[in-house]
């Protein structure tokens, strides 16, 4: 039976919670396709894979702070109406909890932030933390198919 490996090709199902229940769960929908060692899983839950046989189910309690790292206050930032409006939608409004997608700097990629205040001069406070950093994190996974 094949074993996950770093730099395998998985399709899998899985999901991430935290205390406030669950960011991401792709169970009962599309399974998710990566390569790990690709960047796209974080260290602590490619861990967890490797080694784990094509079709098995497990389930990983990971203490707060192991999986996302801790929270940062440098990561929480303002950012001017002005320049927010360069990056997307000019008309927009935004709320606080809302989630945002901005460019990366290279514009190959997005990013994510949660709106945590609104000025009135509709400069946005933003989180760029991961929601899950220091939070303790449930990783469920069931690999699907090893390549």
């Amino acid at each position: 039976m094949t074993t996950v490996e770093p730099g395998s090709f998985l399709t899998l199902h899985y999901r991430l919670s935290g205390p406030q229940g669950d960011v991401i769960n792709t169970f009962g929908g599309k399974p998710a396709t990566l390569s790990l060692g690709a960047g796209e899983l974080a260290p602590a839950i490619k861990e967890r894979l490797v080694g784990l046989a094509e079709g098995a189910r497990a389930t990983f309690e990971l203490p707060a702070g192991t999986a996302f790292g801790e929270r940062n206050p440098d990561m929480i930032q303002w950012l001017a109406r002005k320049e927010l409006d360069s990056l997307g939608d000019p008309g927009e409004r935004y709320a606080v909890g809302d989630v945002i997608h901005l460019p990366t700097p290279d514009g190959q990629g997005q990013f994510a932030a949660v709106v945590q205040a609104v000025r009135n001069d509709g400069a946005l406070q933003l989180d760029f933390n991961h929601p899950l950093a220091g939070q303790p994190v449930t990783f469920e996974v069931q690999v699907i198919g090893v390549l």
